[in-house]
């Protein structure tokens, strides 16, 4: 019989609160946590909004020790603090379990774009010799994952995945892929945040970025006069454990079973071959051993530009009918944040499954009716959930699915 990977401990940082409780709370609310950028002077950029993490909401000396402030960025700060609260939610103590017991699995789209940018300026302004040698990997796109494996003491299965916004679902297959193979405990998600002039540019080269200046109109995903993304920072991480592992440890309830996983990608521009995202559901759906009859609510990718707004709806449409089951599109509120965008959408299917609520889409009042989607919006839905499909795309083509039961489903307890 194949081992069970289940969601037993939570790490969240995001534009709308720090921490679990005031995330899901201000997802609730539908709180926007979309405002003008304050990390630099967006005013020469045809857009200037971002999911920003408030500087007094976050302080990384607060969290870490100060040896680790030097030698990394911002995101990886975050997503190390984000593992310690993950590693206290579950009651997990890595220092009393065998270091090959444990892994770890991020995902990362930017890497340490502000640590780059930084160190690029000393070298061009002041010469080599101020460049710091930590840049050898603070910029890396696997740094997360090596700071939190000698954090911890983790030296399991470890890997980085780079996919967009895809890679932080498929990081979350990748830890029950290595759950079923023996591994007792992974961590797993990712945090990105690249919200610096360089990270900038590169965000507006997709052409997909919002260039509205008010805040509540420039994200609407699904909605009709939606107008592109808005960039945002933040993320979350998740401790995946074995069910009978984490029951023998003296586990007591758990958030929820990763119950099937897949991946697709689209074909090429002007092959007249249909995208991929329904296919990689229907892959995940059928690795989970459900039908879409049983599923009670799609987290969907809600990338906020009309093309793929468009796309998204018709995969949605066609694998369960026209406003046949509730979408539910959080990231409304904290704008697109990168791999970090999916393990929260991933959180936020874990708390609704737990509490029996859909949260709002953010400041979004209304689907297109084109898209025959039952978009959430407004005020939370109460509802029975029991199975959750959460579905992420990444730039340039990738698709992902992830199956989420609750633990009722299962038979088990819930995490309090």
């Amino acid at each position: 019989m194949s081992r069970q990977a289940v969601v037993t401990g939570l790490g969240v940082i995001a534009p709308t609160g720090v921490g679990v409780a005031d995330y899901w709370a201000a997802t609730l609310r539908g709180r926007s946590g979309i405002r003008r950028l304050e990390r630099f002077d967006p005013s020469s950029y045809p857009s200037v909004l971002a999911g920003e993490i408030p500087e007094d909401a976050f302080d990384a000396a607060d969290h870490l020790p100060s040896r680790l402030l030097p030698q990394t960025d911002r995101m990886t700060r975050m997503a190390l603090a984000a593992a310690d609260w993950a590693l206290a939610d579950a009651g997990a103590d890595p220092a009393r379990t065998a270091d090959f017991d444990m892994g770890v699995v991020t995902a990362s789209s930017s890497g340490g774009y502000e640590f780059g940018q930084r160190e690029l300026q000393n070298l061009w302004g002041k010469g080599p010799e101020h460049v710091s040698a930590y840049q050898s990997f603070a910029w890396f796109y696997a740094v997360n994952t090596g700071q939190i494996s000698i954090r911890n003491g983790m030296r399991g299965p470890s890997a980085a995945f780079v996919a967009e916004q895809a890679g932080g679902l498929d990081v979350l297959g990748q830890a029950r892929r290595s759950v079923r193979k023996g591994t007792p405990m992974m961590l797993s998600g990712g945090v990105d945040g690249s919200l610096c002039p360089w990270g900038w540019v590169a965000h507006l080269s997709t052409g997909l970025v919002s260039t509205e200046h008010a805040p509540e109109r420039a994200y609407l995903p699904f909605a009709q006069d939606a107008g592109g993304h808005v960039p945002g920072e933040g993320g979350a991480l998740l401790l995946v454990e074995d069910a009978e592992a984490f029951e023998r440890r003296g586990g007591a309830g758990h958030y929820g079973t990763i119950a099937g996983y897949a991946a697709t990608f689209d074909p090429r521009p002007g092959s007249g071959r249909p995208p991929a995202l329904r296919r990689a559901a229907e892959l995940a759906l059928a690795d989970a051993g459900l039908t879409a009859a049983e599923v009670d609510v799609v987290f969907a990718d809600a990338a906020g530009s009309p093309e793929q707004d468009r796309a998204e709806a018709e995969a949605i449409r066609g694998l369960f009918g026209a406003r046949a089951v509730p979408v539910a599109a959080p990231k409304a509120s904290t704008g697109r944040l990168g791999s970090g965008g999916a393990p929260l959408d991933v959180v936020a299917a874990l708390l609704s499954m737990r509490d029996g609520l859909v949260p709002p889409a953010g400041p979004v009042t209304a689907a297109a009716e084109a898209y025959g989607l039952d978009l959430v919006v407004g005020e939370p839905r109460r509802a029975e959930l029991r199975t959750a499909l959460v579905l992420a795309r990444g730039h340039g083509g990738f698709n992902s699915a992830l199956v989420l039961r609750a633990p009722a489903a299962e038979g088990a307890p819930a995490a309090a």
